[in-house]
């Protein structure tokens, strides 16, 4: 059970840990301090259910089927290369859309907020790739028991991380400061997320 639990705890993490538009949104928030225990418990939830549903059946599913996963992939490199491409925008601006303004600490209700999290979380289709596929998929061979044990660890992977960073991101506010911090981040999001939908490509290529 220990090994399952771990298990978990790795696959989910070494998933969620790669910079993606949900932990950047959570980074900004927390770097705003802007009701960031709402934001980090909705993706954390959401990874919950998500995980939950690929776990036990649906993941094993949708995995055997290549025309849902590949359009799921397709979705998702566009997704990611729109975000990418509005990070590059604002990197040559100058003008982040990420960016720490003294209007941002007092202009953003909780509803605004909470809508923000649901759609960059939900409306995201690489998420569902990471939650329902990957992880659904990996946990399709366990025994009842174990996928419990999995879900276990990669629960605690998820809780830990995005309220890690989330209340975390408060200690990187004096670096931010500075605008061309917001701008080489701006610049690193680009890449990475571009990088992620060329990843995204290649796999729907490859299962093609």
């Amino acid at each position: 059970m220990l090994a399952e639990i771990l298990r978990g705890a790795m696959i989910l993490g070494s998933l969620i840990i790669a910079i993606g538009a949900q932990n950047i949104f959570v980074l900004k928030q927390g770097l705003l301090r802007n009701h960031i225990f709402y934001v980090a418990a909705i993706c954390f939830l959401c990874d919950f259910i998500l995980m939950a549903i690929g776990i036990f059946g649906v993941g094993t599913f949708i995995s055997s089927n290549p025309l849902i996963t590949n359009t799921l992939a397709i979705l998702g490199a566009l997704f990611l290369m729109w975000y990418g491409f509005c990070a590059f925008k604002s990197a040559i601006k100058g003008t982040s859309s990420m960016q720490v303004e003294t209007k941002d600490l007092t202009n953003n209700s909780l509803v605004k907020v909470v809508l923000a999290t649901l759609a960059v979380t939900l409306l995201n289709p690489h998420v569902y790739l990471d939650t329902i596929v990957i992880v659904g998929g990996i946990a399709g061979t366990l025994t009842v028991e174990q996928k419990y044990a999995f879900l276990i660890g990669a629960v605690c992977a998820s809780f830990t991380w995005f309220f890690g960073i989330g209340y975390g991101a408060r200690l990187l506010t004096p670096l931010f400061k500075q605008k061309k911090m917001w701008v080489i981040l701006d610049c690193l999001v680009g890449v990475i997320m571009f990088y992620i939908a060329y990843c995204l490509i290649l796999y729907v290529y490859a299962h093609s």
